[in-house]
């Protein structure tokens, strides 16, 4: 998951619970680095999204043996044909995203739990959808270690979303679909903004912005081609 050509209450308790873990954290360092090198360099400078990069746990959140290669700057292999995408990619997500503290973000592709976490020191709520049982379960179990009572993770099939939950301020996909399912668009709220990889192929994905005006007029731009694993319906697997 990485560019192509490019090398209050319970968020507070979250962001408390990451400055206790940090005290005691051997990767610090290398976090600093990583914000330093691979996001701020790239023109991201939201003070919000650096500080939730930054206090984010990312070794947490990838295989054992693969804890040493965490903050590298690349995705990682987490198993079961999924991946943690590269740091930058996450950082840059998040930042067009443009979330704010009273904000309820509906995810779809949970994977280890990572862009959740991010977000979870940022926003009201997250609330996750993971089509694959085994990292739905051991994302959930993750997430609620690292004290994000804030994220709710659900086993299911992301086109169709989380309409009980709807309507969302922000919705983030960390798979890619060949197009914007237009469930999730009406499930956006006015105003709302939704970030999401879009391509038939990995060679053909682009990173897009839809934004729902408070008219519900659908507006949409692409930022810059990425490579994602596709979004798998339901129905397929």
């Amino acid at each position: 998951m990485t560019p192509r050509g490019i090398p209050f209450i319970a968020a507070a308790r979250f962001t408390t619970s990451l400055l206790l873990f940090s005290c005691e954290d051997p990767f610090v360092a290398q976090r600093d680095r990583m914000v330093r090198e691979q996001i701020e360099s790239r023109g991201i400078r939201n003070a919000d999204v650096l500080r939730a990069m930054r206090s984010t746990p990312r070794h947490l959140f990838v295989p054992e043996n693969l804890r040493d290669y965490a903050y590298s700057d690349h995705p990682l292999p987490i198993g079961l044909g999924q991946t943690i995408s590269q740091p930058y990619v996450v950082a840059l997500m998040t930042d067009l995203l443009a979330a704010g503290k009273t904000d309820r973000v509906l995810e779809i592709g949970t994977g280890s739990g990572y862009q959740a976490a991010v977000l979870a020191g940022l926003v009201k709520h997250v609330y996750t959808i993971e089509i694959v049982a085994e990292l739905a379960n051991s994302a959930r179990a993750r997430l609620a270690a690292l004290g994000c009572r804030n994220v709710t993770v659900r086993l299911g099939d992301g086109y169709k979303g989380w309409p009980e939950e709807a309507p969302f301020d922000r919705i983030i996909l960390t798979a890619a679909p060949p197009d914007v399912p237009q469930e999730l668009i009406d499930q956006l709220a006015r105003g709302g903004r939704l970030v999401a990889p879009v391509g038939e192929s990995p060679v053909t994905q682009e990173l897009v912005v839809v934004e729902k005006t408070r008219a519900g007029d659908i507006r949409r731009r692409a930022v810059t081609p990425v490579m994602f694993v596709p979004m798998v319906p339901e129905r397929t697997r």
